[in-house]
């Protein structure tokens, strides 16, 4: 099965070797027919601490790194 990929907004970088992102998705209602916003953050290894607060990454779906951590950084998008 293919690995998810999302693309987000990096909204801290305080944790070693980690990253939280933030992946908005947008869809229509299905009643009201009202375009709705939702967003999700996600915890993501970045093995190199090379990402920063305000840059737009792409994460992959990966095996379990830690407790929280279930998503490894691809590269900036």
């Amino acid at each position: 099965m293919p690995k998810r990929i999302l693309q987000g907004v990096v909204t801290s970088d305080k944790n070693e070797q980690t990253i939280t992102v933030l992946v908005e998705r947008r869809f229509k209602h299905p009643l009201l027919q009202k375009t709705v916003r939702k967003s999700k953050k996600y915890r993501a290894h970045d093995a190199d601490n090379k990402f920063k607060v305000g840059d737009t990454v792409r994460i992959e779906e990966c095996a379990p790194i830690s407790k929280t951590k279930r998503w490894t950084v691809m590269l900036e998008a």
